[in-house]
């Protein structure tokens, strides 16, 4: 099992979600915005650190909803419901993502989708955007849910 933890974060703008669109090597499918937990560093500061890092906004209300197993090599992820800034995002310059989006081929645009979209859309984890879609409708209110990802998964089908 991973020993590797991240943080990830659902975010609304009126019917929008925040995503990260990914197109990697020309396999493109979406993801929450986040990342890894940096040593000497918790969960709600990375979660924090990483949204500032993917797309420049800042989070408000941020609270832990779900936590996924998604096995090797993605490890457990903590999966964030806040609020946020509704500007447009963008890739800090000077972020990982950005470097390697400059490379092309493997790339990074965080985006607001609208839900219809997100509905449809390849999302990297097929659980965890019924667990989104199913917490949309109580807003994510009582306990935080676990889940586990079906070793179909993969960044890189």
């Amino acid at each position: 099992m991973s020993d590797r933890r991240a943080v990830r974060v659902i975010a609304f703008r009126g019917n929008q979600i925040l995503v990260m669109k990914r197109n990697k090597f020309g396999n493109e499918y979406y993801t929450l915005i986040g990342g890894g937990i940096d040593a000497g560093e918790d969960a709600d500061q990375a979660i924090v650190r990483e949204v500032k890092e993917e797309t420049g906004l800042v989070l408000t209300n941020a609270r832990l909803v779900i936590i996924e197993d998604s096995g090797d090599p993605f490890g457990i992820q903590y999966i964030y419901a806040a609020g946020c800034s509704h500007d447009e995002p963008v890739l800090a310059k000077d972020s990982e993502e950005a470097l390697i989006s400059k490379m092309g081929k493997n790339t990074y645009t965080p985006m607001w989708l609208d839900i219809e979209s997100f509905k449809d859309c390849r999302f990297f984890s097929d659980v965890l955007k019924i667990s989104i879609l199913q917490g949309m409708k109580t807003e994510f209110a009582g306990e935080i849910k676990n889940i586990q990802s079906n070793s179909k998964v993969s960044y890189n089908s």
